[in-house]
């Protein structure tokens, strides 16, 4: 199976799958020197684990980190960092009478017509626990860009027709949902609820910004910075639609309306009055704020039953039962965060490449 990896210099392979041991990554081209605790990564997989609230699975996984390589003594070495989390509440027999049936909105047939024979517990390897690896390399990614002035922030934009209209920074971790309006949050998680006796699941769209990233950051042809975070967002379980800056707004607009004026900051740098292009500019950073948004699909794995097919091909009835988020937005959040920090940590050390 290829496509396990990514990055260049710095580089992220996970491996594991949903109902197997353990997941896992492998972060290759960190420098060395960068100081690292294990509880530094632990503080970014506990926002993303399961069973942390109820807009969330109930699957209780205390995803507790083990380093098995590439730090000594609270530093990294240079060498490829492993870092390790154990499966310790899978129930594999929630599966065990759909196994020969097709999930709708699942990869079960893709990956039987791909490779002809799957794993059928939770997902295998198509599984969202697979990101736990995502957001491993992620947080030492972060750390990287800290080092430089540049800080990531995501949280939960929009729900159906919720969207928040209030930004509070301090709020996003203060409520279940993630979201930077505490009113809007409120009618967020009723909606979770009604969903979830609804036996049904919602979708919505996650933003997330990157603050303080210098000018010059990309590659101008196939590796344009807005291309990376397109592959870096799609490849999320569940992503269906990635913006950056005004994004699909741009088809209703003029020139003369997108067009982002530049000026002379009081501080000396060249920036722009307005931030459209969602800072990138020919597949490089410009130093405004780079603005993402995602859209999330509402989780496939619904109680309610559904028409399928079996391996066969014969019509069936399905019912996905077992332990299922309603909704992946507050999940989403830490994800998100940490593959935008992969991009900018591969972009940021190869750009000191570029230059004599």
């Amino acid at each position: 199976m290829a496509g396990n990896s990514f990055g260049q210099i710095f580089r992220l392979t996970t491996w594991g799958e949903s109902h197997g041991p353990a997941v896992g990554c492998t972060v290759d081209g960190c420098p060395s020197g960068l100081p690292l605790e294990p509880e530094t990564i632990q503080r970014e997989l506990d926002r993303r684990r399961v069973g942390q609230s109820k807009v969330s699975s109930q699957r209780q996984e205390p995803d507790q980190v083990q380093i098995l390589s590439g730090v000594f003594e609270g530093r990294t070495t240079g060498s490829p960092i492993t870092m390790l989390v154990f499966n310790t509440d899978a129930k594999s027999g929630h599966y065990e009478n759909i196994k020969d049936l097709y999930r709708p909105g699942h990869a079960d047939y893709s990956w039987d017509a791909k490779y002809g024979f799957r794993d059928w517990r939770g997902g295998g390897r198509s599984s969202a626990r697979e990101t736990i690896g995502r957001v491993a390399g992620g947080a030492i990614a972060r750390l990287l860009l800290a080092r430089e002035g540049i800080s990531i922030i995501a949280y939960t934009l929009q729900m159906g027709d919720l969207c928040a209209e209030v930004f509070d920074e301090d709020e996003i971790e203060r409520n279940i949902m993630r979201c930077p309006d505490a009113r809007v949050a409120a009618l967020m998680v009723e909606r979770v609820d009604q969903a979830r006796r609804s036996l049904d699941s919602l979708g919505g769209i996650v933003e997330v910004r990157a603050r303080g990233v210098p000018p010059g950051l990309g590659e101008p042809v196939f590796d344009k910075l807005q291309a990376e975070i397109g592959k870096a967002m799609f490849s999320i379980p569940a992503i269906k639609g990635v913006e950056i800056g005004e994004g699909f707004g741009v088809a209703g607009l003029r020139g003369s309306e997108h067009n982002d004026p530049f000026v002379r900051r009081e501080d000396g740098r060249i920036g722009t009055v307005s931030n459209r292009h969602g800072g990138i500019l020919g597949g490089i950073s410009t130093g405004e704020e780079i603005v993402v948004r995602l859209a999330a699909k509402p989780p496939a794995s619904i109680a309610q039953a559904q028409q399928t097919v079996d391996r066969e091909g014969n019509a069936a009835t399905i019912e996905v039962r077992g332990r299922h988020d309603p909704t992946v937005l507050p999940r989403l959040v830490p994800v998100a965060e940490a593959m935008l920090a992969l991009v900018l940590a591969d972009h940021l050390l190869r750009q000191r490449t570029a230059r004599v």
